[in-house]
């Protein structure tokens, strides 16, 4: 089935393919130090398949699809869908780039669903020395990247915290950097956490627990900047290939990428434009990067933080950056951010974290152009 009509997701301060090509990590990796540059465009497919065989009254399901778009590194292409019952639609808000396909089932029906999604990324550098176009966001947009929400407050402890972080800085590429060099130097990633983390950044900063994943260490660095004065946003998205450079922790390594859920960091400086960021990724590294528990002078973590802080290697791709999504018809308050799939039967919602109860897997080939 393809989509046959679009509808408004509200979202808060908010071709023809050739045969599938070999999965990356079978050409090998450069093993080269970490330095991702723009250069040839790479096209992906995902396919998302949910199935709930026992529905308790009616079903409805969300699943994210690529709707970011950036003319330098990132190209949503087309979504279509299979189902043999119910009602699917795909949803759009253009103020946070952000699409979804919405089903739904009436009581007594399976409900299964298979979403294709495609899409074209390439690495990403911004070389801060040159000097380019000025770029400048609407006085909307500035509102909206500068804005608290329901986890990201700007006020209290986060606001003293970003104060003194940037105290004495300059300009704004200072305080930029120094907001990610205090995450790398004072934050962990934490095993435990369930999925990406939570992103409730006011209470890590009270607990002084500075721990996580990339939805709490990458949500800390949007606020902190908020907080501090500079638009900045998260991204919300999905690991889809391994690392070129050789690092097992960046990548995703299999073409089942069901688990493989990532969010970064941007920020807005005037002259460059979106910076892009990601110390979570920087403490990953440290964590995961065989043997593990690197040093920060190791040399991998090194040229990480070096590079992690104004480029991204983009064997990713990036769903959108909505905050405190009212997604339509849903119990309960919003999502704080939109990255998994959701569900939810007359029982209540679904846990998106448990996708083996949940029933749904998503698959990623890269392809031909």
């Amino acid at each position: 089935m393809t989509p046959t009509r679009r509808d408004t997701l509200k979202l808060g301060a908010g071709a023809l393919l050739s045969a599938s090509l070999p999965w990356p990590s079978e050409a090998g990796a450069s093993d080269s130090i970490f330095a991702p540059k723009p250069g040839k465009w790479r096209s992906f497919e995902l396919t998302t398949t949910v199935e709930v065989t026992a529905p308790a009254g009616p079903t409805q399901i969300w699943i994210p699809v690529p709707g970011f778009a950036a003319d330098d590194w990132m190209k949503p292409g087309d979504t279509t869908w299979r189902t043999a019952s119910g009602a699917a639609a795909l949803l759009r808000d253009s103020r946070a780039d952000a699409a979804l396909v919405h089903a739904k089932w009436p009581a007594g029906t399976q409900a299964s669903i298979v979403v294709t999604s495609r899409f074209s990324t390439r690495d990403r550098a911004v070389a801060l020395s040159e000097k380019r176009d000025p770029v400048q966001l609407t006085p909307e947009q500035r509102r909206r990247y500068t804005a608290p929400t329901s986890l990201k407050p700007l006020d209290g402890i986060v606001r003293e915290t970003a104060e003194k972080i940037v105290s004495g800085s300059t300009s704004e590429l200072e305080k930029a950097r120094r907001i990610y060099e205090w995450i790398v130097d004072n934050t962990f990633r934490d095993p435990k956490t369930r999925g990406c983390g939570t992103g409730d950044i006011a209470s890590m900063l009270k607990t002084g627990n500075l721990s996580g994943k990339c939805a709490d260490l990458n949500a800390l660095y949007v606020g902190l900047a908020r907080a501090a004065g500079l638009p900045a946003r998260d991204l919300y998205g999905l690991r889809v290939a391994p690392s070129a450079f050789g690092y097992k922790s960046l990548g995703a390594n299999s073409p089942v990428v069901t688990k493989a859920q990532h969010c970064r960091a941007e920020v807005f400086l005037t002259g460059i434009g979106w910076l892009p960021v990601d110390p979570a990724d920087v403490r990953k590294v440290v964590l995961e990067e065989p043997p593990g528990r690197l040093a920060l002078t190791d040399a991998k973590v090194a040229a990480a933080r070096a590079s992690l802080f104004g480029s991204w290697e983009t064997n990713w791709v990036a769903f959108n950056d909505g905050e405190d999504v009212a997604l339509p018809g849903l119990m309960g308050t919003p999502e704080p951010f939109l990255m998994y799939p959701q569900g939810q039967t007359a029982d209540g919602r679904l846990d998106p974290l448990d996708p083996d109860a949940f029933k749904y897997t998503i698959g990623v080939r890269e392809i031909a152009t």
